[in-house]
């Protein structure tokens, strides 16, 4: 369960950025350290009030923070881990739906390791490209890559048979040996990795003949995923143990295999523009339907629907339909239209003549913001701006 940021600083999720500052820097003075030198229960909320402000007073984080929130079961996992103090575990082979900027690089493995330690195989990134519909209503995608996968015939074990293995004598099994520099006067100890089992504490007797004792082969990795709606540029989706296996060769001591990271890049739409799971469209109407009213047709993310445009709109007018946007598992978004009243071009004579003849028939009091413009400019310059000469 992801921890709620929000509670943290007590402030609403819909803090500004400024609200969460005040409620920072308040915060920091109650709880600092330096005032309670002998309190763990303070250090612990000092730390976690850090960590919150870390993610909520950085704007693209709070962005993949929010949208956790709202899918802390996508997928039917959940689990939040994109940010500090997380830490999903999952078996291998195990989804976790965990959506969020990718903060930190995605490696593991390549150090040396006592026979004590296990070196986990590094990540695998891999860029998912969506269209705009599939990443706003979910979808699901075949993925095919190549990696190094655990070898099945010595179950990663590098060793034939899988337990051919036999405790390194030189280190005792411990990974480890000591050298000791006596020259008479002074005495040292050094601790230095075995050279004979490279620091894993056994040795293979026989090696398994499929993946020469390295425990993994070189295979091509075919998976299906499911992509939760509402999935943005920059979320992810990581899947356990679908990553690079982890070497079982000297100085590596074979851990569990790395994640698959798989991160969405959404194409852009020719009709919506979105925030966070609203959608925002632009709605251009003739200039009748601007005075008169009318039906125009709307468009979703599944359809279209048809909404009564009232008489006496202005251009740039904004209506919120709610429920029409982004639907997820905590809710849904709105649509919100803008409207925009398009002028005609191009006018023959005749209607050049028609729209003057109804323009000379109207009064001024007809039109809210020139009336407004007409007595400000009459105050202050004694001109009326719209009077024909």
């Amino acid at each position: 369960m992801a921890k709620n940021y929000y509670e943290i600083l007590g402030v609403p999720k819909t803090a500004s950025q400024d609200d969460i500052k005040k409620a920072y820097r308040k915060l920091v003075k109650d709880y600092h350290p330096d005032l309670h030198p002998n309190d763990p229960a303070c250090a612990a909320k000092f730390k976690e009030i850090n960590e919150a402000n870390e993610v909520l007073s950085d704007e693209k984080k709070r962005k993949q923070y929010d949208f956790e929130l709202e899918h802390p079961n996508a997928g039917g996992f959940g689990g939040f881990s994109g940010f500090g103090g997380g830490g999903a575990s999952g078996g291998f082979g195990g989804f976790e739906d965990i959506f969020g900027d990718i903060f930190s690089s995605f490696t593991g493995g390549g150090r040396s390791a006592s026979a004590s330690s296990k070196t986990r195989g590094q990540d695998i990134t891999l860029e998912l490209k969506l269209s705009f519909l599939d990443a706003a209503k979910g979808a699901k995608r075949e993925i095919t890559y190549s990696r190094n996968a655990p070898c099945q015939t010595c179950k990663g074990t590098g060793a034939k048979g899988g337990t051919a293995y036999k405790t390194c004598q030189k280190c005792g099994g411990s990974g480890q040996v000591q050298y000791v520099n006596n020259n008479g006067i002074f005495r040292s100890v050094n601790v230095r990795q075995c050279d004979e089992c490279g620091g894993t504490g056994k040795k293979i007797l026989e090696q398994c003949p499929d993946c020469k004792g390295k425990g993994f082969v070189r295979s091509t990795t075919k998976i299906t995923i499911d992509i939760p709606a509402g999935a943005d540029n920059g979320s992810y989706m990581k899947k356990r143990g679908f990553g690079e296996a982890s070497r079982n060769e000297p100085g590596m001591n074979g851990g569990e295999s790395g994640d698959l990271i798989i991160v969405f890049s959404v194409e852009p739409s020719k009709i919506f523009r979105r925030k966070g799971f609203d959608l925002y469209v632009d709605v251009p109407i003739s200039y009748k339907t601007a005075v008169l009213g009318g039906k125009v047709e709307i468009p979703t993310i599944d359809d279209t629907f048809s909404y009564s445009i009232p008489e006496g709109t202005q251009s740039g007018k904004i209506f919120c339909i709610r429920g029409k946007g982004i639907r997820t598992s905590r809710g849904t978004g709105d649509l919100y239209l803008n409207v925009n009243v398009e002028v005609p071009t191009k006018l023959s004579r005749d209607q050049k003549n028609t729209l003057n003849a109804l323009d000379d028939s109207l009064d001024i009091k007809q039109y809210a913001a020139m009336r407004q413009f007409k007595d400000n400019i009459e105050t202050f310059y004694g001109k009326n701006p719209y009077e024909k000469k």
